[in-house]
């Protein structure tokens, strides 16, 4: 089976990327952010994209959704320190097979790949629970212009016009105090 493994963080990706080895009947490939994790994807296909949600470059639910725009048919299980119920709900909505936090024992990771490999998805239960009533009032264009503004870019480093309009919305829908506000409510709830 065909692993594209996108992990930002070295050690993580290193570990991970010696575990599947180790089980067996795995070929991992890695990418150290999301970029790179899509350059690969145009140019290679693979059975399963393994991703963490919050990289450099494009986010792995970013990726996810390109998959499903692609009609591809590689499946998706994503792994994250994050158990944000924003995420988990886009995580579905772009087709995730499997949603798993970081620190599940390495059965569960091997199980899941199985099982999402077998058409069935995989999310954690507590993580699923926590999905159920919280409604994400953000756009793309508005979830991307707060995560530029979350990252320190002003307003005209990100663009004119239409941008302004962007975070003015997503200022306003959030009830926020200004595009940091807005930026950090809507990442604490996992909408970025």
């Amino acid at each position: 089976m065909k692993i594209l493994l996108a992990e930002d963080q070295a050690m993580v990706r290193g570990a991970l990327a010696a575990l599947l080895t180790l089980a067996g009947g795995f070929n991992i490939t890695q990418a150290s952010d999301g970029d790179e994790a899509l350059s690969l994807l145009k140019q290679q296909s693979f059975d399963l994209l393994l991703t963490d949600i919050e990289m450099p470059g494009r986010t792995g639910l970013e990726l996810a959704a390109w998959l499903k725009d692609q009609h591809s048919q590689t499946k998706v299980v994503v792994i994250t320190t994050f158990g944000r119920a924003g995420y988990i709900k886009r995580a579905i909505e772009a087709g995730v097979g499997g949603f798993l936090l970081k620190d599940a024992p390495s059965e569960t990771l091997v199980n899941a790949i199985q099982q999402v490999m077998a058409g069935k998805r995989v999310i954690d239960p507590e993580l699923a629970m926590m999905a159920i009533g919280d409604v994400d009032p953000l756009n793309d264009k508005e979830r991307r212009a707060l995560r530029l503004a979350s990252e320190g870019k002003s307003t005209a480093d990100i663009a004119e016009g239409t941008v302004r309009n962007y975070l003015s919305e997503a200022i306003a829908k959030l009830n926020a105090s200004n595009r940091i506000d807005a930026a950090r409510i809507a990442k604490q709830k996992g909408w970025l």
